[in-house]
């Protein structure tokens, strides 16, 4: 399989994509476009596309980020989605998935900054992509807003902050609001790109602070991330 991956920050890469990528052989593409690299000029060689996070948000325009183009990643989402390939977007990824059929970004009730768990919703415990998370599974998150709902999107996981965790808008489309993929490399280039995030623990609920950030051990939630990436391309491949 060939992976593509929309990176719009070098702070918010695939991290653990890679590994679980590279561990399954697949190839892998990259349009890291805030150093100047294209999306995609064809989908042809693309079975999995996947769409990483960033500051930005769906209405973001090139005037305020002239290297960030959601209109064209929108488009690029919707042909593959045509198409039939698999999709997976993060944070702002999911975000611009929603947007892009349909469903506008909105803000999450909570910041989250930080490991805090999720819970399985009913739907998400028949799922096969996500039925194998585990009650109280601990993920990354890191965002103050979240992914709008099409009429036909199910909701598979919340957190006590954010209600729209893990979406699934098709069978090969999803929406990861959490951030199953840090690892300590992009832990620290986040913390190194915070600013003044992480010195409001006092006014947010659920925002960590730098130090117990490091401290984590995100070996558990990479694994979930691969089980459920293992599903999602076994079942693409099936539907080939």
């Amino acid at each position: 399989m060939h992976i593509h991956f929309v990176i719009h920050e070098v702070f918010e890469g695939p991290g653990a994509f890679i590994d679980w990528a590279k561990n399954r052989g697949h190839s892998i593409g990259y349009s890291s476009v805030y150093a100047g690299e294209t999306l995609p000029d064809t989908i042809d060689r693309i079975d999995l596309l996947v769409v990483m996070g960033g500051p930005q948000s769906p209405g973001t325009t090139t005037l305020e980020c002239p290297y960030f183009d959601a209109e064209a990643e929108m488009t690029l989402i919707r042909n593959c989605i045509n198409a039939g390939k698999a999709v997976v977007g993060v944070c702002l990824g999911a975000q611009l998935i929603g947007q892009a059929l349909g469903a506008a970004v909105e803000q999450s009730p909570q910041k989250e900054i930080g490991v805090f768990p999720i819970q399985l919703t009913a739907a998400g415990k028949h799922d096969s992509k996500s039925a194998h998370i585990p009650v109280g599974c601990e993920v990354g998150h890191w965002h103050n807003d979240m992914p709008g709902l099409t009429p036909e999107s199910k909701v598979l996981a919340y957190s006590d902050g954010c209600p729209r965790q893990i979406i699934a808008y098709t069978e090969l489309v999803y929406g990861l609001q959490c951030h199953m993929e840090f690892n300590t490399a992009l832990i620290e280039l986040l913390i190194k790109h915070a600013g003044e995030e992480l010195l409001n623990k006092g006014r947010h609920l659920f925002v960590q602070d730098a130090e117990t950030l490091r401290a984590y051990d995100f070996t558990a939630m990479n694994k979930q991330l691969f089980t459920f990436l293992d599903a999602l391309t076994s079942g693409y491949t099936n539907q080939q």
